[in-house]
């Protein structure tokens, strides 16, 4: 866990020092989007933005995204819950 922390913090610390705005993370159970049941990636956050609902615009982004993978589907985690019973709760580095 410490290990994780750690990780996290000199990732964010990374990306703050290079003029990288830090975006909060979205809840696991996305309220701003109907169309999903569970963060299950790093740019569901971003998805006003690339749909032009907001205009904002950021040049440089990183963001640390907590996202669940479900068991029983085919996905890039092949070897982490792939069953109907087993999930998968992890933190999405992104910039």
């Amino acid at each position: 866990m410490l290990v994780e922390i750690n990780l996290k913090n000199s990732y964010k610390n990374f990306f703050i020092k290079n003029k990288h705005i830090l975006f909060k993370n979205s809840s696991l159970i996305p309220k701003e989007n109907i169309n999903l049941l569970f963060t299950n990636s790093g740019m569901n956050q971003f998805t006003h933005f690339l749909s032009q609902k907001n205009n904002s615009f950021f040049a440089q982004i990183a963001s640390v995204q907590k996202c669940v993978r479900l068991g029983g589907k085919h996905n890039d985690m092949n070897t982490i819950g792939f069953d109907q019973t087993h999930h998968t709760l992890f933190n999405m580095l992104g910039n």
